[in-house]
This record gives C-alpha cells, structure tokens and sequence, in this order.
C-alpha cells in the first residue's frame, strides 16, 4: 500500500526516512540483539541515545549553556500544571488567549494563583493575534505565558510580547523546529512532540537553570518538579525511551536537511502555496487575519459545512488525511509540518483546484 498524505495535527506525518531507518532497527538496535523498546533506560546504549539526541537539539536550537533541556511525560497539557507550581513565587502570572491551548493553560494555572488575562482573540474566533507591544503587564507577575502556534486557528506570533522584564513562558508544541529561534528571550519554552518532531507521548521543556528551584507551590508532587527531572538528567524514573530514539533521529534529519534556516525557507514555500491558493480562490477561504498566519497549521473553509464534509470525504478518497478541522471549529485544516514534503501540498491544491471547479 502507498503512503497518504497526511495533514494531521498531531500525531503527524514523520521524515519516511526516519521511519524506514527505525524500521530497520526494530528488532536489533546496532548488534546489541534487542528492541530499543526492550532496553534498559540504565544502559550504556541507552545513554548515548538521549545524550546524542540532547547534543543535536541544543545544536538545531543553539540553545544556551545555562538552559536545561527536559524529556518529559504527561505531554504539553501537563506542563499547564507544573509551570504554575515551580514558577508562581507570588503567586501571580498573565496569560495571553490566543486559542484553546493558551485558554486551558490559563484555567489551570487559576487553580494555584492569580492568572490575569492580559490579552486575548478571543472575540473573533482566535482568528489573529492582539497587539503585545504595550501590555498591562502586572508587577508582581511570576511569568508571561503564550502559545506561540496555534494549532486548531492558525495563528502564530510573528513577533513576541513585551514582558517588560518579566520571564515569557512559551508553548511551542506545534511550530517546534520549524524555524531558528533566539532561545535566550524565553525562560521556558516547551512543546509536546507528536506534531513536529515525534510520536506522541512526550514533551520536550528547555528551561533557563535559574528558574529551575526547590521552591515550588506546597503540595507540588515530586514527578512535577523541574529540579527533580533537571537534576537527574531527565532519567529520575523511566522516560520514554522509545520517543526519545525517535526524536534523536529526527534531530539528525533535520541537520541533514541544512538545519532550523533551512527548514524555515522549506516551510514559507510550502506554506505560500497554500495560501496563494486560498486568496485567489472563488470557493474556499482561509480564516486568518494574513499577516498572523502559521506556517504549520492552515484553517479554511467553503462557507458551506455540506460542501465542507463533501471536501473531506473525497480528500480522503483521493489519497488526503485528517483534513477534517478541529471539532471545536468545523471546516478544514491542512497541517504542513517539516515532514510534509512540498510534493504533498502540491498536491493537495491542485485537489483543491479540481473540486473547485466541480463545485464552484
């Protein structure tokens, strides 16, 4: 059987490469006769594999000395938990609601402080991002906390808030590694790895150190502290092994490919193709303001919910998965990850061109 292609949000698409490589490893991991599945997280072969995976992603990322990198279980919603419990000293963090992600971040965090809403899209849809460039940002506020790529609405911030001062704490699960990224303006910046970089089941956390304490809320469980994972070089209980392999592997792709700038200008391309389209088409639109447009994530929609589930249906006829947007908001939405090769979103607009035409 031929490979789809597929635009789901998460789990999504992988390097086929990285697959087939995996593949080939499955039953023997390089003569040690076993499964990385079946391996020790103790072993010597385990280390080099989450050592070498750390080493190449602080070298995609050219991420600072002083940052710790955490492999972490419990994925990006647990991390709307255990960012309030180690940061909230004062008991006070903003939150900025561009979307569900960033609105549930919020309402958890609300369980162990004050979360001010200091900004929010809320009243188009999370259809754009508000202008952050003068916040009332509080005084006393722990951390600024965003979700930089909104998966189900499309939006991304082209430029970050101004904190004035205030550490930014920022959810990255959906534009993870699909560009360079200054890691020094972040105190945090953490995503879960089943849409860009994985399968599911983990999150990756970079940590500045000096945020990294024992001080942490009263009743914070020792699994949901920073330091207890930062200090055992994220092996303080069995991670997941496997997800980490996978990782590291992608990491080696993505260095193969020419790295973060590379993949930036592979996604622009891919992207505008995309949204070329759906700015000269007569039947289908996208739904975000342009100049906050993702990259990885592309809403759009006929104005016809019939027609919309007409679209999906045949898509997925014709060799397209997931094209179905998020429950939450109907109409479609095409994720175009690093994975996605060019060829595949090709393909989908001259799809879209067709059924236009039938339809139109």
């Amino acid at each position: 059987m031929s490979r789809v292609y597929n635009f789901s949000a998460g789990p999504a698409v992988l390097p086929e490469e990285v697959l087939k490589e995996a593949a080939e490893e499955m039953l023997d991991y390089r003569g040690c006769g076993m499964s990385v599945m079946e391996m020790s997280h103790r072993s010597k072969m385990f280390e080099e594999i989450i050592q070498g995976a750390e080493a190449d992603l602080r070298d995609l990322l050219q991420i600072p000395d002083n940052y710790k990198v955490l492999f972490l279980q419990g994925g990006a919603s647990q991390q709307f938990a255990m960012i309030p419990m180690n940061l909230m000293k004062n008991r006070v963090a903003d939150y900025i609601v561009t979307g569900q992600w960033a609105k549930k971040a919020w309402q958890e965090a609300q369980k162990y402080g004050k979360a001010n809403k200091i900004a929010s899209s809320e009243d188009k849809t999370f259809s754009y991002i508000p202008d952050c460039s003068d916040l009332p940002i509080s005084p006393d506020a722990d951390y600024v906390y965003i979700c930089e790529n909104n998966t189900i609405y499309g939006t991304k911030f082209k430029e970050l808030p101004n904190t004035k001062g205030k550490t930014l704490v920022a959810d990255v699960s959906s534009c993870f590694l699909s560009e360079p990224v200054d890691v020094s303006k972040y105190g945090i910046l953490y995503g879960g790895v089943q849409k860009n970089i994985g399968p599911a089941g983990m999150v990756i956390s970079i940590i500045r150190e000096d945020l990294i304490t024992e001080e942490v809320l009263p009743g914070t469980p020792t699994m949901l502290t920073f330091k207890t994972h930062a200090d055992a070089d994220s092996l303080y209980n069995t991670p997941n092994s496997y997800c980490i392999y996978i990782c590291g592997k992608v990491f080696q792709w993505l260095k193969k490919m020419g790295g973060l700038s590379a993949m930036k200008e592979r996604n622009e391309q891919k992207a505008k193709l995309l949204y070329d389209f759906l700015d000269e088409s007569s039947l289908f639109h996208g739904t975000v303001v342009p100049k906050d447009r993702s990259l990885m994530n592309v809403p759009f929609i006929t104005g016809d919910t019939d027609l919309d589930a007409k679209f999906v249906k045949e898509a997925k006829e014709a060799g397209f998965e997931n094209l179905k947007g998020h429950r939450s908001v109907g109409g479609m939405r095409a994720s175009i990850y690093n994975a996605m090769p060019v060829e595949g979103v090709k393909a989908l607009v001259d799809f879209m061109r067709t059924f236009e035409k039938e339809n139109g």
